[in-house]
């Protein structure tokens, strides 16, 4: 496994995993980190047919600014052929991915080895 992560952010590493660019998020996703954010993660998603997996491994606090990230995300990928994955186990986290339907367009997977070992698998379906 390479990993050679890069502190773009306080709260945002990116690294490379089996072809994938893993984008972890870290600390508190708020109003303020998804603004810090979101030029980021804008230009990871930005190129045509690209692998990418969403670490939420390492938040503390994920409130509704960190969704709106994963979804703008998750289209930005698709509408260029991508694939995108989304690693998360906490609790509290995949119970606001549920409430909020994110889970069904999204879903979840409990590592980062599950995300990048399947190469087929790709986010739900608009």
């Amino acid at each position: 496994m390479q990993q050679d992560p890069a502190p773009l952010t306080r709260q945002l590493r990116v690294h490379r995993v089996r072809g994938y660019t893993v984008v972890e998020f870290r600390g508190e996703i708020d109003i303020a980190a998804a603004a810090a954010i979101a030029p980021y993660l804008d230009a990871v998603t930005a190129r045509p047919g690209s692998l990418i997996v969403l670490d939420l491994t390492h938040i503390e606090f994920f409130d509704c600014s960190g969704l709106r990230l994963l979804y703008r995300a998750r289209t930005r990928v698709l509408d260029r052929d991508g694939r995108l994955q989304l690693v998360c186990a906490h609790p509290l986290t995949l119970r606001v991915l549920r409430v909020t339907g994110l889970s069904r367009l999204l879903p979840p997977l409990a590592t980062l080895e599950e995300a990048t070992a399947r190469p087929g698998a790709a986010s739900g379906s608009l």
